[in-house]
């Protein structure tokens, strides 16, 4: 109560210094879920690449088709267990509906083609692909199938065709759950349908695949095989599970080392305000403390309380930038909601590192104007006007 009461002393001084740290917490909690999103999409995309090699045309990664001929000669090779040919495209056949998250896809393949080796999926309603279905069919994704309302049994528009919705996924916090699957041939139909009209009337839809996902055994180096897959196959880049964590991970880092720099930036300025503050809330009681020091206060006692104060403020500050934080990332995940779209994850390690640190960071402040005032002269202290 003590603690308080000397705060509340300086009503309008501490208002603005508690306000200062209550944004900088406020945006280290905000960019910190968001951080923890992208880290945990990251997490989940190399467990999905693990074990595979993505091979696809040399000119543009995944986005230009690179022949489905491929296929025998890279399965051919010593250290290749399974091959699946796979064509991708945009779920909207325009690019509209993209959003800031993990993009929405339509993937064609031949069930089985993995031989067991792929990502595991769980059915939430209806059944799996099968190599006996053909035509307009498709398995939606978790975040597909809740924003557009579906299940198994009804119906959802994919580039302006009606498709039969055989079953939905359960979610993975990864990208299957904005990926609806389809048969290979249905996906070459649209995949062609995309091309410009030049290569398109070159090739025929059976020719084409964007990539060819290859399963290396175990046993062998990986890295070995996919250079053997660029050698064969002409114009072709191999990119193995540990190259697409490297890749990611490193742009990964780099936002976050962005986001610890935003948040310092932020949080120095909260910290030079808590200086200010108790620089001035020791030249108003100099007299008080040299009363102290004179009847014989011990400097640690004075040292602890007004290290207690900055503590304090920075505790308050704390907890009221957690709440702002929380409320925007609530908020902002519910908007997306709907669509897919949840960009934030508010961790209990996120908010307790939040609140300890703005509390340390006021006491670490509070230290040299402290030490200064336990260091005062009793007599020169008495005299101050």
């Amino acid at each position: 109560m003590r603690l308080i009461r000397e705060l509340s002393r300086r009503k309008l001084r501490t208002t603005l210094t508690v306000l200062g740290i209550t944004i900088g917490i406020w945006s280290l909690v905000v960019f910190s879920s968001l951080a923890n999103k992208i880290n945990s999409f990251v997490d989940a995309g190399s467990d999905l690449y693990a074990g595979k090699i993505i091979v696809t045309d040399g000119e543009a990664f995944g986005t230009t088709p690179i022949r489905i001929s491929a296929v025998a000669d890279v399965a051919a090779l010593p250290g290749v267990e399974a091959v699946d040919p796979q064509v991708q495209v945009p779920w909207d056949a325009d690019g509209s509906g993209a959003n800031f998250g993990i993009p929405r896809t339509v993937t064609g393949l031949i069930p089985g083609a993995d031989a067991g080796h792929g990502f595991k999926l769980e059915i939430a309603t209806g059944r799996a692909l099968t190599v006996a279905d053909t035509g307009d069919v498709v398995v939606l994704g978790a975040d597909l199938a809740k924003e557009y309302g579906v299940v198994a049994g009804g119906t959802v528009a994919i580039h302006g065709r009606p498709f039969s919705v055989l079953g939905t996924y359960v979610a993975t916090l990864a990208s299957p759950d904005t990926d609806a699957t389809v048969p290979l041939a249905t996906a070459q139909e649209l995949y062609r349908a995309t091309l410009p009209p030049l290569v398109a009337r070159a090739v025929a839809p059976a020719e084409l695949a964007s990539q060819i996902v290859v399963y290396p055994d175990p046993a062998v180096d990986a890295a070995a095989v996919a250079a053997a897959i660029e050698d064969t196959v002409a114009n072709s880049v191999a990119l193995t599970g540990a190259e697409f964590t490297e890749v990611v991970g490193s742009g990964a880092a780099i936002f976050n080392g962005i986001i610890i720099g935003v948040a310092a930036i932020s949080l120095i300025v909260g910290g030079l305000s808590v200086i200010n503050t108790m620089a001035m809330s020791v030249a108003e009681r100099t007299r008080e403390i040299g009363i102290r020091r004179a009847i014989g206060g011990p400097r640690r006692r004075i040292v602890r309380e007004l290290v207690a104060e900055a503590g304090l403020i920075g505790l308050i500050g704390g907890l009221l930038g957690l709440a702002l934080g929380a409320v925007v990332v609530v908020l902002a995940n519910e908007a997306g909601r709907s669509s897919g779209t949840v960009l934030f994850d508010l961790t209990p390690r996120t908010a307790l590192f939040a609140v300890g640190f703005s509390t340390i960071l006021g006491m670490v402040a509070g230290i040299v104007p402290a030490w200064g005032a336990a260091r005062l002269d009793p007599v020169t202290a008495l005299r101050y006007e």
